[in-house]
């Protein structure tokens, strides 16, 4: 179903003037610039023909004069004599012709003989100032080719204004003939007009022009006259329309004698050398001039017309029109422009009207939206006030007024529907954001009964175990008190809050025996009261508990009932969800609680590590919180952090349950889920069985007597040293002394020792044991065993799962043993300290890999995500040397580094170690005090360890009496 988009009702009226405006402004505003647009146009035409006359006025007035001279100088014979100097008495007619004729720049007799005679005004030749060497005040030279004693010379003479010979130079021979020159054939073939030719390089000047030439009447002998090109671009230099305006002069071949594109500078004729070597005029087509070439490809010849074109993206306003050249062929005039340069006034003038009817829009608009809103403004305010509701904004309550009754009554009603949602809103998210779970019981009944204006109430929760109601709290005089934790069962179907539980609500009159046995908790009265009972049930329409409120009769509202039953819901939500959030906090303690304490329990050696760790590390935060000055002045936890610190501390040494027992437990060398010293006992009694029964073997072969008591002393001697390398063997299991060198060595040699082995050690054995035996061939039995040996099934390799590469995701940087243990028993015999070899030692240090890498794989909410960081760097050291990530001070938070040192100074002090005996404080702490010094542990958190007390404490309350000597702290602070 579509739906209708509503309108405001000042915008119908406004929409209304609005199209009626429009409407007529698009209809005049069309109009009239359809109609100014015919009559730019049409003008835009007539000043083509206009320019189109004018160009051929201007051409006509070039060619016409030239043509008129050339023709009366062909009948008066310009220059006759058979020299040069004869010929120079008449140059005055020649001269007369330049003057006359604006744009004539020589003029020239041409003779049959092959003899030519010209003069040039110094001045009008564009070219003549770069060839000739004119000497000063030439305004006229002439240039003479003659016979001479039957040889052609050519001289150059320069004549003043005057036309006084200034100077006189003979110059080489020129390859000239007038005879071979395409005005001179032309003229002899038609003797009775003058020609004109077509454009082509002057032979002196190296200028582009055309010559008009002409038979002269009884005579062997042509003049000419020269008109130079350049002179005729002039003609459309100020022509065109608009700035963009094409405009081209070509002859019949289509060769560009003037061009104008746009802007660009006017285009001046020049030759252009073609790839076969031949020279011409360039032509329109080789022009980037598509428009005027469309032009002339569509033009009528010998006619006039003008067209519409649409092309490059515009539409052009075009012209053709043809010029006729005395004596020669027509030209062709071409000129184009876009359209929107033509109408540029037009549009402007629409602009100015699109502007003007929008002004008069604007003003009548809001003229129109001004009185229709006197109208609707009350409407409107309370669709604003509506409107404020919806996005939950109360700041201001609705003062509307309205002389319309049923607008007035409309704005009272909003007042009190805002009124009563604000209240609402402000009630569940007060009840929402508390987080302390008595003080929302409290804030939950208070609530109820401002709600309700009740003197006195009392709040119960359902214990579902004992399926009762228990009392929690009572409001008595405006204030929350704790009571007596009494219960109401279930089963009372008498008692009023057991009657509204099983209903929405429940109103009753109740006696004052009936209140003083009912609610006891609540002070008695002598007069009958009213009250309200309200079940508090959460999202699922659980019940959580119940609200029992004693009102006044005057306060009774139908009204305020129902806002306390509706904020029953939120309030029950809210108690639930506290409930929830409190019981599964208890879990999780009670899980990492677990935890810690199975680590503790899995081996004697940690003892109540675990356990003790927290309480010390969160004595050390405590006094860093009371600190009003120095490094920890503005130390201060959230219960957020405290919470983070507590888990954090409690789960420290979480990884151990990875750890394998007997490795933590390991206490000789030799160790692993049993002591393998029993096996090299065994053998070594094996070897003392061997060596008597060679003994006695010897005795029985020897008849002579006197070797029996040698036999007996070797014997004896081979008993002692067994005895003997036993004893050293067992010792050096033990771990207690560093392996000296020759320690070393006396294990390899008695390793060198064999017994005889006869049975198959690869039978009645695990799976695994059997797959690592069968890395090797088994030998045939009997076989020679060394007394001690490294074999290969005593290595178990790393699988890559074992392996952290340096580039891992947690930022580890631990040296990874190759293999994952060595049972080797010379291997593990010969560890210099301790009884771990180096497998197992960072299989111990291991742990603290696990815990990290465990407690990141646990989803803790934003206020607990420092948890793995705080309790994976206890092992750290401050100068960036510790384990595992090798952080340094600055890359650790504060409550890890307590973490440290809470950690060593447990494991220093702890008395229930089956390993070692607890050290005492004064032991403890100077050991601590070399840590400092070796930058182990933060230097100024242990000075607060010590002059806080911290140590002392904790000693109290753990350490045996015997284990708590006085010492100075002030040597080590």
């Amino acid at each position: 179903m579509r739906i209708r988009k509503n309108v405001h009702f000042h915008i119908y009226i406004s929409y209304f003037f609005t199209g009626l405006i429009l409407i007529f402004a698009i209809a005049m505003g069309t109009v009239l610039f359809m109609r100014m647009s015919k009559i730019i146009l049409a003008q835009a035409n007539t000043s083509y023909a206009l320019i189109g006359n004018e160009v051929a006025s201007n051409v006509k007035d070039i060619y016409e004069p030239v043509r008129n001279q050339t023709e009366i100088l062909a009948q008066s014979h310009p220059i006759s004599g058979k020299n040069l100097n004869e010929r120079l008495t008449h140059v005055n007619y020649l001269a007369k012709a330049i003057i006359s004729v604006k744009s004539a720049t020589s003029a020239y007799v041409g003779f049959a003989n092959g003899e030519f005679f010209l003069l040039r005004q110094y001045a009008k030749s564009n070219g003549s100032k770069g060839i000739f060497k004119a000497p000063e005040k030439t305004a006229w030279i002439v240039q003479s080719t003659s016979l001479d004693a039957g040889k052609l010379q050519e001289h150059v003479v320069y004549l003043d204004d005057r036309l006084n010979e200034i100077e006189r130079q003979p110059v080489p021979l020129r390859n000239y003939d007038p005879r071979v020159r395409g005005w001179y054939e032309t003229a002899m073939k038609t003797p009775s007009q003058a020609h004109v030719s077509e454009p082509y390089y002057f032979f002196t000047t190296g200028q582009i022009g055309v010559t008009y030439a002409q038979k002269i009447v009884d005579a062997d002998a042509v003049v000419g006259i020269d008109i130079e090109l350049p002179t005729i671009h002039e003609t459309i230099r100020n022509s065109s329309i608009t700035p963009s305006t094409r405009m081209a002069l070509i002859d019949r071949k289509g060769q560009l004698l003037a061009w104008q594109n746009g802007k660009q500078t006017i285009y001046k004729p020049q030759i252009a050398t073609r790839l076969d070597g031949t020279q011409s005029m360039p032509t329109l087509k080789e022009q980037d001039a598509p428009v005027l070439n469309k032009i002339n490809d569509l033009a009528d010849a010998g006619g006039q017309s003008s067209q519409a074109l649409d092309m490059i993206g515009k539409t052009w306003a075009t012209y053709q029109g043809n010029i006729q050249i005395p004596g020669g062929q027509d030209l062709r005039i071409l000129i184009a422009s876009p359209h929107d340069e033509l109408l540029a006034g037009v549009i402007k003038m629409r602009r100015q009207s699109i502007a003007l009817f929008a002004l008069l829009l604007v003003i009548g608009l809001a003229l129109t939206v001004y009185f229709s809103r006197l109208a609707s403004k009350p409407l409107k305010q309370l669709n604003d006030e509506a409107s404020k509701i919806a996005r939950f904004d109360f700041k201001s309550p609705i003062n509307i007024q309205s002389r319309i009754k049923e607008i007035a009554d409309l704005s009272n009603s909003m007042r009190g529907m805002k009124a009563t949602i604000r209240s609402f809103l402000d009630i569940a998210s007060s009840l929402a954001s508390e987080t302390n779970y008595d003080k929302l019981l409290a804030r939950v009944l208070k609530e109820m009964s401002e709600i309700t204006e009740a003197k006195s109430g009392i709040l119960y929760l359902y214990q579902p175990k004992d399926k009762a109601m228990q009392v929690v709290q009572a409001y008595v005089d405006h204030e929350v008190l704790e009571t007596s934790k009494q219960s109401i069962s279930m089963a009372d179907e008498n008692h009023p809050v057991i009657q509204a539980c099983k209903s929405r609500s429940s109103i009753c009159q109740l006696q004052a025996t009936d209140l003083a046995l009912y609610f006891s908790a609540l002070p008695a009265t002598d007069h009958t009261t009213t009250l309200i009972a309200i079940p508090l049930k959460d999202r699922n329409n659980t019940l959580v508990g119940a609200i029992a409120l004693v009102i006044d009769d005057a306060n009774i509202d139908p009204g305020r009932q129902a806002m306390a039953e509706a904020v029953s819901g939120a309030a029950a939500v809210a108690i639930e969800n506290q409930r929830l959030i409190q019981e599964q906090k208890a879990l999780l303690e009670a899980f990492i609680q677990l935890i810690a304490s199975a680590i503790d329990a899995k081996s004697p050696y940690t003892g109540g590590h675990c356990q003790r760790v927290p309480l010390l590390t969160k004595l050390l935060a405590q006094a860093a919180c009371k600190e009003t000055e120095g490094p920890f002045a503005s130390f201060q936890l959230s219960d957020e952090e405290w919470e983070e610190l507590h888990i954090a501390a409690w789960l420290h040494d979480c990884g151990k349950v990875t750890t394998p027992e007997y490795i933590v437990d390991k206490a000789t060398k030799l160790e692993t889920l049993y002591d393998r010293i029993h096996e090299i006992r065994m053998r070594f009694e094996v070897l003392k069985r061997d060596a008597q029964i060679d003994y006695w073997q010897a005795v029985a072969k020897d008849d002579a007597g006197n070797d029996a008591a040698e036999l007996k002393k070797k014997l004896d001697d081979t008993i002692a040293q067994l005895d003997s390398d036993f004893a050293f063997i067992a010792e050096c299991n033990e771990g207690g002394e560093f392996m000296a060198p020759d320690k070393i060595a006396r294990i390899q040699d008695i390793a060198g020792r064999h017994w005889l082995r006869t049975l198959s050690d690869r039978i009645g054995i695990s799976h695994d044991e059997k797959e690592r035996k069968n890395r090797t061939t088994e030998p045939t039995l009997p076989v020679q065993e060394q007394l001690l040996s490294d074999k290969v099934e005593h290595i178990f390799t790393r699988s890559p799962r074992d392996t952290i590469a340096p580039d891992n995701p947690w930022g580890f940087k631990v040296k990874v043993p190759e293999n994952l243990y060595n049972r080797g028993e010379v291997y593990n015999l010969t560890v210099a300290r301790g009884t771990l070899s180096e497998e197992e030692r960072y299989k111990i240090n291991e742990h603290m890999i696990q815990t990290i890498m465990m407690l990141e794989k646990l989803p803790f909410p934003r206020h607990l995500a420092k948890v793995p960081e705080i309790a994976g760097g206890h092992h750290e050291k401050m100068d960036g040397t510790g384990y595992p990530k090798r952080l340094n001070a600055e890359q650790m938070s504060i409550p890890a580094r307590m973490m440290a040192i809470a950690d060593i100074f447990e494991a220093l002090t702890a008395a229930d170690r089956p390993y070692k005996k607890g050290k005492t404080l004064s032991e403890a702490i100077k050991i601590m005090s070399f840590m400092k010094k070796d930058q182990h542990i933060d230097a100024e958190l242990f000075g607060l360890f010590l002059k806080s007390g911290a140590y002392l404490e904790y000693g109290r309350q753990f350490m045996n009496p015997d284990q708590i000597d006085e010492f100075d702290i002030h040597a080590y602070v």
